[in-house]
C-alpha cells in the first residue's frame, strides 16, 4: 500500500467537513473519488498534500506519517497535488511554468531530461513553450498544469477536477493522457465531478456524501450500483 488515509476528520472552523474518512492508494492503481460539490473530494486532497491540516487521524504513505509535515516536505516525498481550476503561472511561459514545476529538483540535466519528456507528451506545450500561460486554451492550460505536476517526477499524483470546463473531446485526451501516465508507473488518486470518465479509467473508487464515505469498491461495480448510477451517472451506466 503506498498512501493509506485513516479515520480523517477536517473541520473548516465549526464546519465538520470531513467524517472518519478512510481510503486507501495500493502501487500502479487509479483509484477515483467522486461526488456531489462539497462532498469533501478537493478537502481529501488538501489533506494529503498538507495544505490543510487534519483535526484528527492519519495520512500514511510509504509506511510515513505525513499528516504534520510541510506541503514541500510531502512534495519532496513524491507526492504531488495538481489542484482543481489549474492554477497555472499565467505570466509566466509555458517553459517556465515547467520549470518552477522542478524547483526542488537539483539535477539539472535531469529536468532537462523532464522538460524535454514533457514535450514529447504534450507536444502542444512544445508549440508553445515560450508563450504565456495566461494566454493558452483552457485544455492547454489543464495539459500544463498536469506537466508542471510531472516536472517533479511523483510517485503519487493528486488530481482535481482535471476535466472541468472542457469540451467532451478535450475531456477524451485528458483521460487518455492520465491513463498514460498510470501506465507509466505512477499511481493516481482522481478527484472527478464526471463519474463515468473517472470510473471508467479508475482500478477503484469511493463516493464521498457531505463529508463521509458512503460507497467503494470496484470501479466495475460501481458503475453498475444502482444509487451511483442514480445519483451520479444520469440515471444510467452509459451503455
Amino acid at each position: 500500500m503506498i498512501l493509506n488515509v485513516a479515520h480523517l476528520n477536517v473541520h473548516y472552523g465549526p464546519i465538520h467537513a470531513l467524517k472518519d474518512v478512510s481510503f486507501t492508494l495500493q502501487q500502479g492503481e487509479i483509484v477515483a473519488l467522486i461526488g456531489a460539490n462539497g462532498a469533501g473530494k478537493s478537502t481529501s486532497l488538501n489533506a494529503i498534500s498538507g495544505i490543510l491540516r487534519p483535526t484528527s487521524g492519519s495520512i500514511t504513505y510509504r509506511g510515513e506519517e505525513i499528516s504534520a509535515i510541510t506541503p514541500q516536505e510531502i512534495v519532496r516525498r513524491g507526492l504531488i497535488h495538481v489542484p482543481e481550476g489549474r492554477r497555472i503561472f499565467a505570466s509566466m511561459s509555458v517553459w517556465e511554468n515547467l520549470e518552477m514545476g522542478a524547483y526542488g529538483q537539483p539535477d539539472r540535466a535531469a529536468v532537462k531530461e523532464h522538460m524535454e519528456a514533457m514535450f514529447t507528451r504534450f507536444p502542444r506545450l512544445r508549440e508553445r513553450r515560450n508563450q504565456a500561460g495566461g494566454t493558452l486554451s483552457g485544455g492547454e492550460q489543464q495539459m500544463l498544469a498536469i506537466a508542471r505536476g510531472l516536472m517533479a517526477n511523483p510517485q503519487v499524483l493528486l488530481l482535481d477536477e482535471p476535466s472541468m470546463g472542457l469540451s467532451p473531446i478535450l475531456v477524451e485526451q485528458i483521460f487518455d493522457i492520465i491513463r498514460e501516465i498510470n501506465e507509466s508507473g505512477t499511481s493516481i488518486i482522481l478527484v472527478e465531478q464526471n463519474a463515468l470518465m473517472a470510473l471508467s479509467i479508475a482500478d477503484r473508487g469511493y463516493v464521498l456524501d457531505t463529508g463521509r464515505v458512503a460507497l467503494e469498491g470496484s470501479a466495475d461495480d460501481l458503475l453498475h450500483d444502482p444509487m451511483v448510477i442514480s445519483a451520479y451517472l444520469g440515471g444510467n451506466n452509459g451503455q
